[in-house]
């Protein structure tokens, strides 16, 4: 249920960022590559996202994606600014919310409005904080929805974005190389975090250490983490192998790499997959369909 990877300069073997991510959803959903251009729009305008409308920001960013057919948000993608975003879904022990915006919206959201990866993740926690996340994921399975992480990148550094509910923390990326997969990672060690969740945790009777919630511990489920943390441990193991020798065609290789699961075949698949270097001028790759195993990655411009 997707993998995101991101390399810092350190890591690379030209000094640049290089992102990466594979989109695994149902078998069989499409999905394309598509352009959308910014520009101004006036005050009051709205906007329809996948289940519900929101006020349209004054301004927005021409972005390049890679979109599920039948949603509005994308898996991932890139804006004109450099910045690149993808999710990942998590199964928290916060109850879902009714239908808002989903990881895939906030995904678009932040790239069409954050003209840096810092300022995507505030535009992203903003609108959680106003209008939550849920909402069905699949098309045709309304009962399938869950909470989501983000990697957001652009060529000054990373951030890994985790949420339930409403509740988020954010982690900027210090290490060389740091992978997502499908399980919470960021413990007490997070430099932002969502208004009040001390509080919340002072309340509810969870232990703080240092005032801090450890996020991971206290928001994380069982079923299913050894799979999610195995995938993670591979694609982790995998980068390490190649430090400061990262491009972006060893990343084309992580994603198809089928001994840890990343390159993933059956109910769920790798429908589409993104590779990017990050500089002063941004380059994308992307497959815009199933398995990077078999399917070529093609330069993508924005427009």
């Amino acid at each position: 249920m997707c993998d995101t990877f991101i390399a810092l300069p350190q890591a690379t073997e030209d000094g640049t960022v290089v992102f990466a991510k594979n989109s695994d959803r149902p078998k069989g959903e499409t999905q394309s590559v598509r352009t959308y251009k910014g520009g101004r729009h006036g005050a009051g305008a709205r906007l329809g996202c996948t289940h519900i409308e929101i006020p349209q920001a004054r301004e927005t960013y021409d972005v390049v994606l890679s979109q599920p057919d039948w949603m509005w948000g994308a898996e991932m993608g890139a804006n004109s600014e450099g910045v690149v975003i993808g999710n990942e879904a998590l199964w928290t022990a916060e109850p879902l919310g009714p239908p808002a915006l989903l990881g895939m919206d906030l995904v678009r959201l932040g790239l069409e409005r954050g003209g840096t990866a810092e300022s995507a993740l505030k535009t992203i926690t903003v609108l959680l904080d106003e209008f939550g996340q849920g909402g069905a994921c699949a098309e045709n399975d309304p009962s399938f929805s869950y909470h989501n992480s983000f990697l957001l990148a652009d060529a000054r550094g990373a951030w890994v974005l985790e949420t339930a509910g409403r509740w988020w923390v954010a982690e900027k990326v210090r290490a060389p190389v740091r992978n997502i997969s499908n399980g919470l990672t960021i413990g007490t060690g997070y430099e932002r975090c969502a208004p009040g969740l001390e509080d919340m945790a002072n309340k509810r009777g969870w232990p703080l250490q240092d005032g801090r919630v450890d996020f991971a511990a206290a928001f994380g489920e069982g079923d299913g983490e050894a799979n999610f943390s195995s995938r993670r441990v591979c694609g982790a193991r995998l980068m390490e192998r190649r430090l400061g020798k990262i491009t972006p065609e060893v990343m084309m290789e992580i994603l198809a790499d089928h001994d840890g699961g990343i390159c993933m075949h059956g109910d769920v698949e790798t429908t589409a997959s993104m590779v990017s270097r990050l500089s002063k001028t941004a380059t994308h790759w992307m497959t815009g369909a199933p398995h990077p195993c078999q399917t070529p990655f093609r330069k993508v411009e924005l427009p």
